[in-house]
This record gives C-alpha cells, structure tokens and sequence, in this order.
C-alpha cells in the first residue's frame, strides 16, 4: 500500500519498512539518519494501534492506524473502513507536505 501510494504521489517519496522498531532503535545515530532522514515529513501506516509511531514521524507528521478495536467484519471491509487505502494514504500524506 505504501509503494502505490507513492507512486501516485507527484512528489519525492521515499518509502521504509520498519518491522522491527526495537532493531532501529539499537543502530547508531548514522544509520538512524540514513533510513530516516532528519528534517524530511513522514507518514507512518499501521494496522493497529499507531501511537508509538510518532516516535519517528514527529508530532507533524501523518499517522494511518487504528484507532479503535472489537469490530468484525471480512478484513478489505475493515481496511476501507479504517483508511486502510491508497487513496487514504496520498491524501495522509499530500496533508503533511502541505
């Protein structure tokens, strides 16, 4: 979802997986650098709760998670529910670039 996102984007986007927060957390500053350039806007998606996330994407920065719980339905129903969209993603992200 984040690689179409961006590539619907008509902007410079970089996209990083981060399975793992704890592996980068333990790296030094460089490489932290290196995967998250400092200065650069950020979006995170997360399907599930998202609030660690700021973390490294700054209080500026866009977030798509959950942000409740208990629902049951097929699983696409609740991604398009949630925002769980490319078309979500690019609007989280156009909103942070201004």
């Amino acid at each position: 979802m984040a690689v179409e996102a961006a590539d619907a984007m008509d902007a410079n986007v970089r996209v990083v997986s981060m399975p793992c927060t704890n592996a980068y957390d333990e790296q030094d500053q460089a490489y932290k650098d290196s995967v998250l350039t400092p200065g650069v806007k950020r979006v995170a998606i997360e399907a599930g709760v998202g609030d660690a996330w700021y973390k490294y994407i700054g209080l500026d920065g866009g977030l798509v998670c959950m942000t409740t719980f208990g629902e049951s339905a097929p699983a696409g129903d609740l991604f398009k529910e949630f925002g769980f969209t490319v078309d979500n993603v690019v609007a989280t992200a156009k909103s942070v670039i201004g």
